[in-house]
């Protein structure tokens, strides 16, 4: 049997050559962390292995942040490439991402498991902050990288563009599940106001890029194979921007009890319940389109890429999102829904996550493009 990184030449590339699209990787464990204890059967089993995969998944966030971070400290020069890579800086939107998951499940699962209701919040509340600043961050940095250092073409474009911009939406719908534990009225104020707005920092561009990935498919056809499955991503600002609202119109009543205001609060819950029903009807024409773009490259073979956790999360949050307005509606017709994208989710995540480690054990998924490119710009300038 093979050494693990026998494909690799030196142990050290996997330092040299760590992208921050590993982090993809924690954001669909995260949400299949998340939501495998929302089948209707065997509860406790699936709460168990959903507490497992929690665990696990904090590991490889703690894991992929000390590597990365290691590059930027030892290989200094080459990480900053990622400012002038046209899709690759895109993936640090994925690190809020992942760490949202995080957050999620210390509500879900930590104070299950260690018992301390106020400590575990605290915990949470404090990361939640964190990830907002990373998130509001990321969303203006990104973009301005775009707009200042990189070359963009339409053709070239894809739904890839939406990562960056989709992290403060992921924060907002962590805030609503925030809210539903006891904290001072002050910070539960806050938390509200804050994640509405983090909502229109992302949902709104978010649908100018899609308006945009519309234009790019009708004038220069479908992306090339090894961006199709990119095209589920779409998903991920509808899906979430859904989410965010059922989750933050629940708690906004008795949150702005706190300052008189509980009317506003029904009208908020009554919003998004219906905001909701529309973002998930716009959803399910972006899926119809995301499995078409597959199903014509199916004729073509895939080769396996960390891109492929683009399948998991956009899917994870929009099946969470028609979970949640099952709820809030009590249609247990809408919940079947929800199930049947949660089993084909679970099946999807089995898949990459075998493949994943296949690759990270092989090597081959040690890869900076950005660094790929710059050597070879040297190798041509050297000839």
């Amino acid at each position: 049997m093979n050494q693990p990184f026998y494909k690799i030449e030196s142990k050290i590339n996997i330092i040299r050559h760590f992208t921050p699209n590993w982090f993809t990787v924690t954001m669909g464990t995260g949400v299949v962390a998340l939501i495998i204890s929302e089948l209707p059967f065997l509860h406790s089993q699936l709460y168990a292995l959903g507490t497992v995969l929690w665990l696990i998944n904090i590991v490889l966030f703690i894991t992929f942040s000390i590597l990365y971070a290691l590059r930027w400290i030892f290989f200094y020069q080459e990480a900053k490439l990622i400012l002038k890579h046209s899709s690759m800086l895109f993936f640090l939107g994925a690190i809020p991402m992942g760490l949202a998951t995080i957050i999620n499940g210390c509500l879900k699962y930590g104070i299950m498991m260690f018992g301390n209701d106020n400590h575990i919040v605290a915990i949470a509340q404090n990361l939640w902050y964190l990830d907002a600043v990373l998130a509001f961050l990321v969303a203006l940095f990104v973009p301005a990288m775009m707009f200042t250092r990189q070359d963009h073409q339409l053709h070239s474009m894809t739904a890839i563009w939406l990562l960056p911009i989709v992290t403060a939406e992921v924060t907002a719908s962590s805030g609503g599940i925030l809210l539903a534990h006891t904290m001072a009225p002050l910070d539960a104020i806050n938390i509200l106001v804050g994640s509405y707005m983090l909502w229109g920092i992302s949902v709104l561009p978010a649908f100018s890029i899609l308006t945009i990935l519309f234009l790019r498919m009708a004038v220069h056809k479908l992306p090339e194979q090894q961006m199709a499955i990119s095209g589920c991503l779409a998903l991920g600002p509808i899906g979430t921007g859904a989410l965010a609202l059922l989750l933050l119109g629940k708690q906004a009543t008795h949150v702005l009890a706190y300052i008189h205001m509980e009317a506003l609060g029904q009208i908020m819950h009554y919003t998004g319940i219906m905001g909701s029903i529309i973002l998930i009807g716009f959803g399910l024409w972006w899926l119809a389109m995301a499995i078409f773009t597959i199903y014509k490259h199916l004729n073509i073979n895939f080769s396996f890429n960390l891109g492929w956790w683009g399948l998991t999360f956009p899917l994870g949050v929009y099946s969470l999102a028609i979970l949640e307005l099952a709820k809030q509606l009590n249609m247990q017709i809408i919940s079947y829904i929800g199930y049947g994208l949660t089993l084909f989710l679970v099946v999807l995540w089995v898949m990459v996550i075998c493949k994943t480690l296949l690759g990270a054990y092989r090597g081959t998924l040690f890869i900076s493009p950005c660094l790929i490119a710059e050597l070879n710009k040297k190798k041509e300038y050297a000839n």
